[in-house]
């Protein structure tokens, strides 16, 4: 009786704690069931792509910028040091490698912690698996129905991606402080270095910022971070990834960092922001499917080359600079602060810290902004940001650095007035603190490889610091005359030759009810004149006549296959450059005509690879511009041989038109409108290009290897005085730094088509002379080999003469002109069109 009572009782209580274990499975799989129904699917885990920093490279693998939405740089798990994974796990989840996802001990101790604290201490226990799927996958809240749904997540993302998958995509995500996130981004943020040069206490550090980041400043929270650091040490040591010896040492250590001076910043060594680079982040941007190419996570190897870019840099500057100084205007900054602020060091500093002032610009000194506390007879007081009054270079702006502008010191300055000053040496020893103003008028360069495309140096202004427009590739602007050549190259493949002559006399053109009169920029006329003189003195009338022999439709399709235009206008005016373009269309049509007439498409960038390594673009086998390198898979190449690069480019000109308008183009170096500015070691060809009252001002010219081209104007266009011309201002901006491109790229003859025939012509009457002739007058023109040239033909452009317009009195009289024949006796030629004043042309 009493065994059955045993028996019932202890079965009683079987089956009540199987009914309850029943009960609770039942009700834990409903809670699990609820929870984990609507759950955002772990499998896109599998293909993460955190936000990622974009890094260009010029061509030697050097970092030239960085864009980052949030400063981090994905290492993949493989390339990430042990070290730096056992801090992390030691700090976070010491048994991360042997868990399931979660870890029901962590989670008892946070909730006994929670109770015996009376809810003062509360802390997750979650795992490194549980943190990524809150992060990345639920909504971060701190609830129980979050923490149930991160311990369903947890052994599903482990099964997905392992263990080292969740670690990577963890190490890489991870908020690190100081807009730092991942492991790799922190390393520089703290220690300037990359993950493998990290010590075990630097690693240490790092796995200790993840509770606390805002906490846990190498500098102001030192103790803290010092102390929080040793603990992560020692749970290295016990759990047996560093020895007693490592543990002991770096304990000791004193922490080390960038925020304390100790290593040298990343961003302060990093090169500045250019317009070079800003504008390949605008064009990939624009390119890569709408990504942002801030969190992209791109590696960008640019075709930039440094020494080119400083010396594009420097030369249009330069040109800037003598320009603005030589108005002789005083303009500052246009900005100030108020004059109450001047009386207390504290209250003007922090005023002139909060302007809006470009800073960081560079030339002929570094450029400081400076407030003008006071105005003295001979020298100005000022305040300058970043310098101690009681510097021993002082706080004073000599009356006599002001010279290059007009009106005294009480004149042109104010109490409060923003400025800029530089410091001046004379050798080693400080002289005094000049002025320095930002041009107004602005400009843009660009050069670039006639056969590649590589874009090696632009320049979109002054100073990117304080102008971020992009004048070489987002200005437009009139070309002027230096869209003549794209009118001559129209008439060169319709059969006309360097030696057709066309009138250079008077016209009337009737449109909308006006008249318009095109001129020559001399404001004479020449008569009839060959092609060749009329674009090496680049002659308005003689243009306009070509235009309408050949037609508008003919150049304007000229001019959107060298891509100057999308859509050009058909109108006469426009042979003379009045539409607009850039100048990164007109530089990349010129290398057209420097290549011998092959398509180029112009780039910035040589490859792009993303984020895994994989080559995404590469310019050698874009469309249109691929290039094939023969018999480099060849491992049995003979002695003596090697592989040869062929281009399979479209061309878009005949090469013996190339070759002629290149020929006629050195006539504008040489003896036109851009001779007395260019002056090489090289043969060079280009073209000036002056608009209406000079408000555009162009050269755009070419060696046999580099195409360069220089604009310069006001971004609100106005003229740039009497006298300025393309020529005169761009001119000089080309030849420096086309100076330093001859002495590292080289240069050489142009290269002359196979079905060319040479015949010597008089260039100042177009004349045919005896094979031998030489002489100032003398040229050897190119003209295609089979085609007899008819001479003795002139072209009107079917226009009538003016009839009231003095054309006698403005042409020049005829000339004779002795030439040495072959076989050396002379002979007469007609000179009927005398040079007059060199002009760069435009648009009347």
């Amino acid at each position: 009786m009493v065994l059955r009572f045993i028996l019932s009782f202890f079965g009683s209580i079987f089956s009540m704690l199987t009914l309850g274990a029943g009960m609770a499975a039942l009700t834990l799989g409903a809670i699990f069931y609820m929870y984990g129904k609507d759950l955002p699917t772990h499998e896109t885990l599998s293909s993460y792509q955190p936000k990622t920093a974009s890094r260009i490279y010029s061509a030697e693998g050097r970092i030239i910028d960085e864009f980052a939405t949030e400063k981090r740089l994905y290492t993949p798990i493989a390339e990430i040091p042990d070290v730096v994974k056992h801090a992390f796990v030691s700090a976070e989840d010491k048994n991360f490698y042997t868990h399931d996802g979660y870890s029901v001990t962590a989670i008892l101790s946070a909730v006994r912690d929670m109770i015996t604290s009376r809810g003062e201490t509360v802390r997750g226990g979650s795992t490194i698996t549980q943190q990524v799927a809150k992060n990345l996958l639920l909504d971060g809240s701190r609830t129980i129905e979050r923490k149930v749904q991160e311990i369903i997540l947890a052994p599903r993302l482990e099964e997905t991606l392992g263990k080292d998958g969740v670690l990577e995509i963890y190490l890489n995500e991870i908020f690190l402080g100081q807009n730092s996130f991942g492991v790799t981004a922190a390393a520089r943020t703290y220690f300037n270095k990359p993950l493998s040069e990290l010590t075990p206490g630097e690693a240490a550090y790092m796995a200790s910022v993840t509770r606390r980041p805002s906490d846990m400043h190498p500098v102001r929270d030192r103790d803290i971070a010092v102390f929080r650091r040793n603990n992560t040490l020692r749970e290295m040591f016990e759990n047996g990834y560093i020895d007693r010896e490592t543990y002991e040492s770096e304990s000791a250590a004193p922490l080390l960092s960038v925020q304390n001076g100790d290593y040298p910043s990343y961003a302060e060594a990093a090169p500045k922001r250019d317009y070079f680079t800003d504008e390949i982040r605008r064009q990939l941007d624009r390119n890569f499917d709408g990504q942002d190419f801030s969190s992209a996570g791109l590696s960008v190897r640019a075709t930039i080359e440094p020494d080119m870019q400083a010396a594009a840099r420097d030369a249009l500057r330069q040109a800037l600079w003598d320009y603005d100084r030589a108005r002789g205007r005083w303009r500052g900054t246009e900005l100030d602060i108020p004059v109450e602020a001047l009386e207390d060091e504290a209250a003007w500093r922090d005023a002139l810290a909060e302007t809006r002032v470009a800073r960081g610009i560079e030339y002929r000194g570094e450029w400081l902004p400076a407030v003008v506390l006071d105005i003295e007879d001979q020298q100005l007081i000022v305040g300058i940001e970043g310098v101690a009054t009681d510097d021993p270079r002082g706080n004073t702006v000599p009356r006599s650095d002001t010279a290059w502008f007009s009106g005294n010191l009480f004149d042109n300055f104010d109490r409060g007035d923003v400025i800029h000053v530089a410091a001046v040496y004379e050798g080693d020893s400080f002289d005094r603190w000049s002025l320095r103003q930002v041009p107004e008028v602005q400009g843009g360069f660009m050069a670039m490889d006639v056969n590649t495309g590589r874009v090696i140096a632009m320049q979109g202004g002054f100073a990117f610091e304080h102008s971020e427009l992009n004048r070489t590739t987002q200005a437009n602007r009139q070309p002027g005359s230096s869209f003549k050549p794209f009118v001559f190259a129209a008439a060169l493949d319709s059969g006309w030759t360097p030696a057709t002559i066309v009138v250079d006399a008077p016209i009337e053109i009737r449109a909308g009810g006006e008249i318009w009169r095109p001129m020559n920029a001399s404001d004479r006329f020449y008569g009839p004149t060959p092609l060749r003189t009329g674009i090496e003195q680049s002659r308005n009338v003689m243009t306009v006549r070509l235009a309408q022999e050949i037609g508008m439709d003919v150049i304007a399709s000229y001019a959107e296959e060298f891509g100057v235009y999308d859509q050009m206008n058909q109108f006469l005016a426009a042979a003379l450059g009045s539409e607009e373009t850039t100048l990164f269309k007109m530089v990349s049509a010129y290398a057209m005509f420097a290549n011998g007439g092959e398509r180029v498409q112009p780039t910035l960038i040589d490859r792009v690879q993303n984020r895994f390594g994989e080559t995404v673009y590469s310019h050698d086998q874009a469309e249109g511009n691929q290039r094939v390198c023969v018999d480099c898979d060849d491992v049995t190449l003979p002695e003596g041989r090697a592989p040869r690069v062929v281009n399979q480019r479209d061309r878009v000109m005949n090469a013996v038109t190339a070759y002629q308008l290149t020929s006629m183009m050195r006539g504008v170096v040489d003896r036109g409108t851009a001779s007395g500015a260019i002056n090489l070691p090289v043969p060079i060809a280009g073209k000036t290009g002056t608009t209406n009252d000079a408000k555009d001002v162009w050269f755009v010219g070419f060696s046999s290897n580099i195409v360069a081209g220089c604009y310069i104007g006001f971004d609100t266009p106005r003229s740039l005085g009497r006298g300025a011309s393309g020529g005169g201002l761009c001119g000089p901006v080309f030849q420096r730094f086309m100076e330093q491109a001859v002495e590292r790229y080289g240069g050489g003859p142009f290269d002359v088509p196979e079905n060319c025939q040479f015949i010597s012509i008089d260039r100042f009457s177009g004349a045919r002379l005896p094979d031998g002739a030489s002489g100032p007058n003398v040229v050897r023109e190119c003209f295609r080999a089979g085609e007899e040239p008819v001479f003795g033909i002139m072209f009107d452009g079917g226009f009538a003469m003016a009839g009231d317009l003095p054309l006698f009195d403005e042409v020049a009289q005829s000339r004779g002109v002795q030439v040495e024949t072959n076989t050396g006796g002379t002979a007469t030629v007609n000179d009927n069109a005398s040079f007059g004043s060199l002009s760069s042309g435009g648009l009347y």
